[in-house]
């Protein structure tokens, strides 16, 4: 067995990373003791919107991590991102509303890849509930620009709702009304006085890394695979260094 796979099989690396690449970004944050210092939460709400496919737990490491910085979790409730925009965005809204009445502060929103473009919708639609948004590796855009290998799982999705098959988005939110107010919202201008971060890698496996590009973005540049941006070390730091370069005149 190569050392790459013994380190998989000892610390129990989900199937789905089970790579080189992808298993040592997993294990560069594995150890706590290794983690960057998280930015500094003091009890403000923070959401974390999972990518195509993916739910709440892919990005459970990411919420500890933060949660260990003073942040306040909201769950989005997502278990396999593939329904309709408009009423996940509906949902995220209420839930992210509530921690806001709650807690008295703005929102920090943080979405992977198909997550980040619903993240920016709802801050395009709602920018009362969110003080900063940051986007990985997510398609801004143009939603459809992904590589080959992401197709057939697109049209899969997309083949079963169109034919009927709940909780699964269809040709009708591409090019119908269900999604309409939703769809406009990810390409519309972005709200005064919500910071917007948009992290991005050239080596991105999944999305085409000039998607991420948004002009109303401060832009910056890691060294991930797509999937790893969750767990990465040098995500993580990144992040860090950009909300600390970059204050938000009012962070109410």
């Amino acid at each position: 067995m190569s050392t790459d796979a013994q380190r998989s099989s000892r610390f129990g690396l989900p199937r789905a990373i089970r790579g080189p690449r992808l298993a040592a970004e997993w294990l560069s944050t594995y150890d706590r003791s290794g983690w960057p210092a998280p930015p500094e939460g003091d009890g403000r709400p923070v959401m974390l919107v999972p990518g195509f496919l993916a739910g709440d737990a892919s990005l459970t490491r990411m919420a500890v991590w933060l949660r260990s910085g003073g942040y306040s979790l909201v769950r989005s409730g997502i278990a396999r991102n593939v329904g309709c925009m408009e009423p996940i965005v509906q949902a995220l809204e209420r839930r992210l509303e509530h921690a806001v009445d709650e807690t008295g502060q703005r929102a920090m929103l943080i979405g992977q890849s198909r997550g980040g473009s619903i993240g920016r919708a709802l801050t395009v639609l709602r920018p009362d509930l969110v003080q900063t948004l940051v986007t990985l590796g997510s398609p801004l855009l143009d939603q459809l620009a992904v590589t080959r290998r992401v197709w057939p799982s697109i049209g899969a999705v997309g083949l079963l709702g169109t034919l009927g098959v709940p909780g699964m988005f269809s040709l009708n939110c591409l090019l119908g009304d269900c999604c309409v107010r939703t769809r406009g919202a990810v390409s519309a201008a972005f709200p005064d006085g919500v910071r917007f971060l948009s992290l991005y890698s050239r080596s991105d496996e999944v999305i085409r890394w000039q998607a991420c590009l948004d002009p109303a973005a401060s832009l910056r540049e890691v060294q991930s695979s797509h999937v790893g941006m969750a767990v990465a070390h040098s995500v993580w730091a990144a992040l860090v260094a950009e909300l600390a370069a970059k204050p938000l005149a009012s962070a109410a």
